[in-house]
């Protein structure tokens, strides 16, 4: 059975040739535009748009489509080429567009490519605009110029130059570069490459990459698990190394390898990065529901707090402006500090992991020992809308005792623990997160989701 296409806040994704193609490119390219034309100007005068891609090989003939939907309804284009996902979303704002996109299926296999839309912001459209952009191509609502009127194409390959200026600004350059890190980084052949040796080299790393080769034929699987960088892990021993990084295709996610050649995890990331910004400075900090609670602990022992949000980086980051947050993202490996946009970006949490180590002296390994950690498992399973939402009634049943966070599913907080329950937004699932102090704690916890479930769906 074919997969759908799917649609979401953030934009579009599906697997090429099967549901997504040229013509549907072309015809999404035409709804953004039109979007944004009603949106800043009718007319359609003076409104343009970024766009750039990842290395999938099925990336040019998307962003090729896209941008000759966005020139059907008079919108110019800055072609930036091949570059990260917070590459365009800082280049929106740095070339004041009125919206961007990236041609990117994120950590997703070689079959899948995407287009992700950005605002004026530099942040995913809101429920409400996506909803409007997703009417407009669903029902062909496109607001089609004449030949005098399309729009022009114009290159800029500052991307790069712009990204790494404004990491390097919220970090010292001078205390990391006098440490002189040895540093393994795996790219899996995507967009964050090349940038991030460039961001790496100034910070003056002795840098290993691997996988390097900006093909979009990804070595292995390019979401950056445990089981995907084990290859990594033995190039950071093998080089004796002090750290090693594993990025996916677009580069908004990161993974840390320690120096012992240990996969610590990607909920890491995050944690590491705001050990070191709560140590310079007070605020609060933001993360969506199914992150781990070691970044509740980093940010309690400095007095500070942790605003939860429904799951999605732009809502972490809607959270990040309305709260002023220093710090935010998710535990996906997801880093977000607004200084430098209001996106997940790997070199962000790059540059915090190396300034935190340059500071305190101290290896990878020892700052995961201070910070502590608790066991975490993910799960999902087949539940159809109303089986998803007699687990969820039970569940709060059966967990009366927690305190509860209905903002996305259901949140159950205990002493010992916690489990995140909630309806995919792409698939007919239900995935369950659980977090306790120890596999046995968890394990009682997912025993009970599983048997509720086998109780209402058989």
């Amino acid at each position: 059975m074919s997969e759908q296409l799917i649609i979401t806040i953030s934009g579009m994704r599906g697997i090429v040739g099967e549901n997504l193609n040229s013509a549907v490119a072309a015809e999404y390219g035409c709804a953004f535009g039109t979007y944004l034309k009603r949106r800043f100007d009718e007319k359609g005068g003076g409104i343009s748009v970024c766009i750039g891609r990842d290395t999938r090989p099925s990336g040019q003939m998307l962003q090729s489509a896209v941008m000759a939907g966005l020139s059907s309804v008079g919108i110019d284009m800055i072609d930036l080429g091949v570059v990260t996902t917070p590459g365009v979303s800082i280049m929106v704002r740095q070339l004041g567009c009125s919206g961007g996109v990236i041609i990117t299926a994120s950590h997703n296999p070689i079959q899948y490519n995407g287009i992700k839309l950005f605002l004026h912001s530099g942040v995913a459209p809101p429920p409400e605009t996506a909803g409007q952009i997703r009417r407009h191509f669903f029902n062909k609502e496109f607001s089609l110029v004449n030949s005098r009127d399309c729009g022009k194409v114009t290159k800029n390959e500052k991307t790069d130059k712009t990204h790494i200026a404004k990491v390097l600004a919220i970090v010292d350059k001078e205390t990391i570069a006098a440490k002189k890190f040895k540093v393994v980084l795996d790219s899996i052949n995507g967009a964050g490459g090349r940038v991030t040796k460039k961001l790496l080299v100034e910070l003056g790393c002795d840098v290993s990459a691997i996988n390097e080769e900006p093909t979009g034929l990804f070595v292995h699987k390019p979401e950056p698990t445990a089981a995907n960088l084990t290859g990594l892990c033995q190039a950071v021993k093998q080089k004796q190394c002090q750290i090693g990084f594993g990025q996916d295709p677009d580069a908004d996610r990161l993974a840390i390898v320690d120096e012992k050649g240990r996969y610590i995890g990607e909920e890491y990331s995050l944690a590491l990065a705001a050990k070191y910004i709560f140590s310079k400075q007070n605020g609060e900090a933001a993360t969506n529901l199914s992150t781990s609670r070691m970044i509740d602990d980093i940010a309690a022992k400095t007095g500070n707090g942790v605003f939860r949000t429904a799951v999605g980086e732009a809502n972490v980051v809607a959270a990040m402006l309305k709260h002023n947050c220093i710090i935010g993202g998710e535990g996906n490996g997801g880093v977000i500090d607004l200084r430098v946009g209001p996106v997940r970006d790997s070199l962000v949490g790059i540059s915090l992991v190396l300034q935190l180590m340059a500071e305190t002296g101290k290896t990878v390994s020892q700052l995961v020992g201070e910070i502590g950690g608790y066991y975490m498992s993910k799960r999902k399973f087949v539940a159809d809308e109303v089986g998803a939402r007699q687990i969820l009634n039970s569940a709060k049943k059966f967990f009366s005792d927690a305190k509860l966070d209905t903002t996305d599913g259901c949140r159950f907080d205990f002493d010992d623990g916690w489990l995140h329950l909630r309806s995919s937004n792409t698939e007919p699932v239900m995935r369950l997160i659980v977090e306790a102090e120890d596999k046995q704690t968890a394990q009682k916890y997912i025993d009970a989701v599983l048997n509720i479930r086998k109780e209402i769906l058989g």
